[in-house]
């Protein structure tokens, strides 16, 4: 089987290398720092980071298995952190796994994260090494949470066309639409909430991370400040999304109003006409020796006609059928 390709930074660039234990036998021997980014790993890949690195096995069991919840766990020499951020896949999320030291910084993730592809090209032009390992960081999962905010101005401006398009002609493709937008908006929830509260753990100092130090709080506070942003978006256009849904449904119930008008104005016509043929189809005997031509049967009929139009006529407007 080929081994797992991954982008690994260090002092001399940025470079696109087979991810085996050899290689990264080499970076940790050299003494500098490096940043490895491993995409969609497989079992041998996760051998190597508990055979090579020395992960801890709870570590590696969690990073095994995806959609876990936003946090950071602290391993003394090692902090392991899931963090998320917003990509434009089906699910518009990436799951990356940290593991951070003040030796190196490994990134783990199935899906493509964009904002890695920024950070990578920004310090490949640098050529030198990373002085500040926790700066790296903090730009990785910045990269990672801003990532959202792109995500959600597009749902802002489709909100703002969906309610635009119901008030002029309702369907099921934009209630489709609706509920595909909240069951996102509900995904991206599940994910930033975690991962807020892990970070105002970490300021709180609850949690802690290696070398982190108080002018580094000040960058991860900023993090913090975006998460709670992107959850009060969220909050705001689930709501905005429960309002289209509300407009949708009057539209829908207006709409239904008005035929149910129009039919009742046609069965308020056809109703007198049914029982006038029935009336007259009947062998009374005083009709078979009064009504005896098309005069009296006219002036009959109309008289009725007009009678009956006019009764239900006045009955809808005192129920307030017709404005």
């Amino acid at each position: 089987m080929a081994d797992t390709t991954c982008h690994v930074f260090h002092a001399a660039g940025t470079d696109e290398v087979p991810f085996t234990a050899e290689e990264v036998q080499n970076h940790l021997d050299s003494g500098q720092f490096f940043w490895v980014d491993l995409q969609s790993p497989g079992p041998d890949d996760f051998t190597i980071l508990q055979d090579v690195f020395k992960f801890h096995p709870l570590a590696i069991e969690d990073s095994e298995h995806f959609s876990q919840r936003a946090k950071i766990d602290d391993y003394d020499d090692f902090a392991f952190i899931v963090a998320y951020g917003a990509a434009p896949d089906e699910d518009r999320l990436v799951e990356v796994h940290l593991f951070y030291s003040l030796k190196y910084l490994v990134t783990v993730h199935r899906d493509d994260a964009p904002a890695f592809e920024e950070i990578r090209a920004r310090y490949a032009k640098r050529q030198a090494p990373v002085d500040r390992p926790s700066l790296l960081l903090y730009r990785i999962i910045d990269g990672l949470v801003d990532s959202f905010f792109p995500i959600l101005a597009e749902f802002d401006d489709r909100i703002d066309a969906l309610e635009d398009a119901i008030f002029v002609k309702a369907d099921d493709t934009q209630l489709q639409e609706i509920f595909q937008m909240k069951r996102l908006l509900v995904g991206m929830r599940k994910a930033v909430t975690p991962e807020r509260d892990a970070f105002a753990t970490l300021l709180g100092g609850v949690d802690e991370i290696p070398g982190l130090t108080e002018d580094d709080e000040r960058y991860f506070r900023d993090i913090y400040d975006h998460l709670i942003r992107i959850s009060d978006l969220i909050d705001s256009y689930r709501d905005l999304l429960t309002g289209a849904m509300d407009v949708y449904l009057s539209t829908v119930s207006n709409r239904l109003n008005t035929v149910m008008k129009q039919l009742a104005i046609i069965a308020t016509i056809f109703l007198p006409l049914s029982w006038l043929t029935g009336f007259f189809g009947q062998n009374f005997g005083w009709e078979v020796r009064h009504i005896t031509g098309w005069g009296a049967f006219v002036v009959f009929g109309l008289l009725v006609e007009v009678v009956a139009v006019l009764g239900l006529l006045i009955m809808f407007k005192k129920r307030g059928w017709f404005s």
